[in-house]
């Protein structure tokens, strides 16, 4: 679970959310620049979920 870090999650949105406004704004670039930012949300939450479990099953295996 080393990895896994919630405020790598909290500058992940924040990045997005910086992004949309300026899309939101006009900027069409920024549109492109929001969409990468919400692929890094969605593969650093399949990872944590994936670390998560790792630890959670690890941890039920040394109570055995």
């Amino acid at each position: 679970m080393s990895n896994i870090n919630p405020t790598t999650l909290q500058n992940l949105v924040a990045t997005f959310t910086e992004e949309y406004n300026k899309f939101s704004g006009g900027n069409n670039a920024a549109g492109t620049r929001a969409r990468k930012a919400l692929q890094e949300v969605v593969k650093f939450a399949r990872d944590g979920r994936k670390a998560i479990q790792e630890e959670k099953n690890s941890r039920k295996a040394s109570k055995n």
